[in-house]
């Protein structure tokens, strides 16, 4: 049975306030015609009797009234009005068959109209003494607040404990930022304290809401900021358009000001509950992520047996959770780190439950014989390869591992798909592969040779998807300078003039799926990404950002096989539009059979020798666009990509 909280506190207040009323309007009140004692009893029960059962019928005393909303008057207004018409209607049948005193409608009415708002009246004061923290302070407390309330001191100043809370000004004083007002209103514990809002319409400046004044945004706002002693600032817009924050952004941490966002109630409907928090990775970029997954592209993978590679992975995970809500018939994640898959597991478990098959398979693709083994026991529809070696730096000093693990991993993942019959192969690739400077670079060239080729000989549907840096994923670089602005700097930049592409792991998860879905064969996909973002401007604002001051930028050098820019065409005067206007296709014309495997075993050949340098040269062989480094860094300056825009507050 479930049991309910009883306030019998407040019924007793409810019940003294009654008492109050009645003796008021029928003891103290005689009118044309004074009450006998008799008849103030009878009328003064009955109407106890109905209001009061009224009142608990509509759960009245079961509702937590120092967070009560309208609604919750409202409800109280109700069922007083319901108690009013019972006992009017208990009046008129009493008057035929009882020797009471009759009671006028309008002194009936005057009792039940000041014992609601007497009601009403306790409730709000209530609710106002727990927003300012002093209920449960004493009646000093509560008669000094309502001496400030009555001189004028706003309920923000009353609530505000000296130097303890965080003061901010809210940026929007629309739905949510007045959400957020109340919130903080009324949590005595919150660290922060509204100061103030800033808003743009007009209508609203110079006003006040719940005590906090709302100043207009103009050149004067930073000077009423300094008055109002506000410490941090906080975006309460979650539609806030894209120009618009990242002046706003400039102007406020340009002042010294630390910036926070408040995004509820989207990231509450969302099921992640969020209060106030720093700048999320991807609006560093200061731009929406790109949501491209739609309706058409859940159906290719609804009923399927899907096989991840590499699925313990930042990309190969985010496939995951995108795809477990593509209701799939089966998902398997097949890693050799076995933490990543188990990790992905247990979140998925959570998640989902029984409703997902879920299988875990800890396998490297360059085991062949462990590989088919797989394809053989779950005999899967769409195959992902997201396994691939991806360091720059680690894949210059161990060449042949990095040949043998994207190379022939993918070559191992390409037979097994003819022979077991597999409908779609999509392959997970980067914008390094574009006119590669590395060893990394080149080997996932060599893979979109692989693929590309496998389309016009093979019986599976290939593509391969091409994006940019991913935000936040392992080994990037948004992780490394959180880590050394944490431990106090220095923030290291192999090069100031380093450009990059950057999106987000979401993004580049449904652009795999939206490219694959859409692919007839053999398409090599790519996303326009908008412009490059320099690597400086992107440290200093995550050193603004971090509200540490004194963090310095340091210079390294470039790495081994690192170049200034990247591209993500091979022949950008060849490229096919698709339905998503954010994807392109590059046609590339693809390598026979013979001279991949022609190719293939060049590669073969230099890695038995264990020679790193032998097979950096049998790279450059097999990928004629792969350079060096120097060649490419020597020419950057001409480079379209390198034409980046410095902006103060642009990353």
């Amino acid at each position: 049975m479930k049991k309910y909280y009883f306030r019998w506190q407040l019924l007793i207040y409810d019940i003294l306030i009654l008492f109050a009323v009645d003796l008021l309007l029928l003891v103290l009140f005689r009118g044309d015609e004074a009450l006998c004692w008799y008849s103030v009893l009878f009328h003064g029960i009955i109407f106890a009797v109905c209001v009061f059962a009224a009142r608990i019928l509509g759960r009245i005393y079961q509702q937590i009234w120092r967070y009560g909303g309208i609604q919750c008057y409202i409800r109280l207004l109700i069922v007083d009005t319901i108690a009013f018409a019972v006992t009017l209607a208990l009046e008129f049948i009493s008057r035929s068959f009882l020797p009471v005193q009759s009671i006028a409608f309008l002194r009936l009415l005057s009792i039940a109209s000041m014992n609601l708002l007497g009601a009403l009246a306790i409730r709000m004061v209530y609710r106002y003494c727990f927003k300012c923290g002093t209920v449960d302070t004493g009646y000093g407390k509560f008669l000094r607040l309502v001496l400030k309330t009555f001189s004028g001191e706003d309920l923000v100043r009353a609530n505000d404990t000296g130097n303890q809370k965080i003061k901010i000004a809210i940026i929007g004083a629309g739905r949510v930022g007045v959400n957020l007002a109340e919130e903080l209103l009324s949590n005595a514990a919150a660290s922060y304290i509204p100061r103030c809002f800033i808003d743009v319409s007009p209508e609203k400046a110079g006003r006040s809401i719940h005590g906090i004044p709302v100043l207009m945004e103009n050149e004067s706002t930073l000077k009423n900021m300094q008055e109002h002693e506000v410490q941090e600032v906080v975006f309460a817009i979650p539609d806030l358009p894209d120009e618009k924050k990242r002046s706003l952004y400039a102007l406020y941490s340009g002042a010294g000001y630390k910036i926070k966002v408040y995004d509820f109630p989207v990231m509450q409907t969302a099921g992640k509950k969020r209060y106030l928090r720093e700048f999320d990775i991807e609006e560093l970029l200061f731009r929406k992520p790109i949501a491209i997954s739609n309706d058409k592209t859940s159906g290719c993978y609804q009923d399927k047996v899907i096989l991840i590679t590499g699925g313990g992975g930042s990309i190969g995970s985010e496939l995951c959770r995108q795809l477990a809500k593509m209701n799939p018939k089966q998902i398997i994640i097949l890693d050799i780190y076995e933490n990543g898959a188990y990790d992905v597991q247990q979140e998925l478990k959570i998640a989902y439950g029984d409703k997902l098959d879920l299988q875990i398979e800890i396998c490297s693709i360059t085991h062949q014989k462990a590989l088919e083994w797989v394809f053989q026991r779950y005999r899967p529809q769409i195959v992902i390869n997201a396994a691939a070696h991806k360091h720059v730096p680690l894949m210059e000093k161990n060449c042949i591992e990095a040949v043998y693990n994207n190379v022939f991993g993918t070559r191992n993942l390409v037979e097994l798909c003819e022979k077991y019959d597999v409908a779609r192969f999509m392959m997970v690739s980067t914008d390094k592969a574009v006119n590669p400077t590395n060893v990394m670079g080149a080997t996932k060239r060599m893979c979109e040779m692989i693929v590309q080729s496998a389309s016009v000989w093979g019986n599976t549907k290939y593509s391969a998807t091409r994006f940019g840096n991913v935000l936040g994923s392992a080994g990037s670089v948004i992780p490394l300078f959180k880590r050394q602005i944490t431990s106090g700097g220095p923030v290291t930049l192999t090069d100031k003039r380093i450009v990059r592409y950057f999106m987000t792991i979401p993004e580049a998860s449904q652009l795999v799926l939206e490219s694959g879905a859409m692919a007839k064969n053999g398409e090599l996909f790519v996303l326009d990404m908008g412009q490059p973002v320099k690597i400086l401007d992107l440290a200093e604002s995550m050193i603004r950002l971090s509200g540490v001051n004194g963090i310095e930028i340091v210079e390294t050098g470039l790495r081994p096989g690192e170049k200034l820019y990247e591209e993500l065409l091979v022949k950008t005067e060849k490229l096919d539009k698709t339905e998503n206007r954010l994807i392109f296709i590059e046609r590339d014309e693809p390598l026979l059979k013979d001279e991949i495997d022609r190719r293939l075993q060049l590669l073969e050949e230099a890695c038995k020798s264990g020679s790193d340098d032998l097979v950096r040269s049998v790279l450059k062989q097999v990928v004629p666009t792969y350079k060096s480094p120097e060649e490419v860094n020597a020419k950057a300056d001409q480079a379209e990509e390198m034409r980046v825009k410095r902006e103060p507050a642009r990353v």
